[in-house]
């Protein structure tokens, strides 16, 4: 007989084994799922071909459980599935994220043919579960209930050469009554400040050059050693690595948003002008149902002192609309909030339940047809307010990052885009001379449109920068990349790596 051991090391001329990650939810799970990709590149998995719609040897979703109805969205995908893998011998079906940690070993007697379902904690396991199930032939389910690696630790194909996310905390200590998210992620665990700026230094040196500071609450960072200041002395931190030239964080919470972090942003020349700043609600009667730990004029006043320090700073927000009990008076309360902040972008939900919170079981739920007309209005309001904000841009020289896959008309109209340090959107004119993502143009803004702005004249000037050496190393990589020969399975530990390849949640 052969071991499984053997089995893993038999000669298979077939071509590698591919797969396929689908992502939903917050930018903690885009990054999860950079890590997902990584650990199966590592293990000897290609990705699939683009648009391939789930016809790869290893289907993997990365769920979400913050919207009402992500459980029916996650098996009508499955179901799509079942019939391709049963005509499919030896492809497999893996299930993580929120939703998994929440639904367990429901979602196997919902779905048999998925043979893996692991939890937020334990992504670290993904290729040893996916062996376990083929060796054993049965379903493999593995929650853990407390993290077992940061995701920064893990191996990564990042889907950019020029920007990363790095997380330096998981979890949330905040009991909001809309949100699943402490539930499902735990409580707030910090890393450590010197393994994340060893990160960066490292994503520095592989040419990326614009890095995004990743957390659930992500200015609460340092709770966990009792250093109120740990994030703003990250952030100057920061300032200090040279060749990093772009600085940005999500999600902050008004709560933990402390004057020595404004002092920090406006001070340290890499961290840029911009800030996403979660309202949900203008009204203190909701914003207390909502255990959050603010009121109205807290908000505003957070406001008027980063403009104040940063008076060229983009502030975004998040909103819900219809939440429990809220009264009309409530809702002109969050129109209030929206005209004196002046939001250069809101995020914009109309409540629905989230199953397993308190929220979801409380008095005062709003009809639909009530709901929708409040949001309506306050999307019209905002949309105008973009707009206006958007107009004071017109005449100014902006130096842009240049972006990959940002302007989806952009091949038609012969433009480029990239983004400003505010992280405003800007489709320019295309130079004679090559320009790569990463690279930085400069332009003068010519148009204005409520999410967009358009630089129609001449590129004054283009810089090429390191990010754009790793954009186009990384491109050429790709297409050198041989298809071939796979010895087996995809084997259990760490092998030879291969060539490098290298906005949910975030409402709270």
């Amino acid at each position: 007989m052969t071991s499984s051991s053997d089995r893993s090391h038999a000669v298979d001329v077939s071509s590698p084994k591919t797969y396929e990650v689908r992502t939903y939810g917050c930018q903690m799970n885009v990054h999860d799922s950079e890590r997902l990709s990584g650990l199966l590149e590592e293990a000897g998995y290609v990705p699939a071909p683009e648009g391939s719609d789930g016809d790869a040897d290893v289907v993997v979703f990365n769920t979400c459980a913050v919207r009402e109805n992500a459980d029916n969205r996650l098996y009508g995908n499955l179901g799509r599935l079942a019939p391709r893998k049963a005509s499919r011998p030896g492809m497999q079906i893996a299930v993580g994220g929120c939703l998994a940690q929440k639904d367990r070993d429901t979602i196997v007697k919902k779905a048999p043919w998925v043979d893996v379902v692991f939890g937020t904690h334990n992504i670290g396991k993904l290729p040893v579960l996916l062996e376990r199930a083929r060796v054993q032939e049965e379903a493999q389910v593995e929650i853990a209930e407390s993290l077992e690696a940061f995701p920064s630790t893990l191996p990564t194909r990042r889907e950019s050469a020029y920007a990363a996310w790095v997380s330096i905390s998981v979890g949330c200590n905040n009991t909001c009554t809309f949100c699943i998210v402490p539930a499902l992620r735990g409580k707030e665990k910090d890393r450590r400040t010197g393994d994340i700026l060893a990160e960066i230094e490292a994503l520095v040196g592989e040419g990326v050059s614009e890095i995004t500071l990743l957390g659930q609450n992500v200015n609460a960072y340092g709770s966990d050693i009792g250093d109120r200041e740990a994030f703003s002395k990250l952030l100057r931190a920061c300032g200090t690595i040279e060749g990093l030239e772009r600085v940005r964080f999500t999600s902050p919470h008004p709560r933990d948003f402390t004057d020595d972090v404004i002092a920090a942003m406006a001070e340290t020349p890499n961290v840029m002008p911009q800030l996403h700043m979660p309202l949900q609600s203008g009204s203190d009667t909701v914003l207390k149902a909502m255990r959050r730990s603010y009121r109205q004029d807290r908000y505003l006043g957070i406001i008027e002192k980063v403009r104040a320090a940063m008076p060229d700073a983009a502030i975004s927000t998040d909103i819900i609309v219809g939440f429990p009990g809220e009264t009309e008076e409530d809702f002109e309360q969050t129109m209030h909030v929206v005209r004196q902040a002046r939001f250069t972008n809101a995020f914009t939900f109309q409540y629905s339940k989230r199953p397993g919170t308190p929220a979801a079981t409380m008095d005062g739920q709003i009809p639909k047809e009530v709901v929708q007309s409040r949001y309506e209005r306050l999307v019209a309001l905002q949309e105008e307010i973009s707009w206006d904000e958007n107009k004071k841009q017109v005449g100014r020289t902006l130096e842009l990052m240049v972006a990959e896959g940002e302007g989806r008309k952009d091949g038609a109209t012969h433009r480029l885009s990239g983004r400003a340090p505010d992280n405003r959107l800007v489709h320019f004119t295309k130079p004679d001379q090559e320009v790569r993502p990463g690279d930085v143009v400069t332009v003068e803004i010519t148009y204005a449109a409520p999410h967009h702005l358009l630089a129609e004249g001449a590129v004054l000037d283009v810089r090429r920068t390191r990010a754009g050496d790793a954009w186009e190393k990384r491109n050429a990589q790709e297409a050198a990349k041989p298809a071939g020969v796979m010895l087996g399975l995809p084997q259990i530990g760490v092998p030879a790596p291969l060539p490098v390849a290298t906005g949910g949640c975030a409402a709270h």
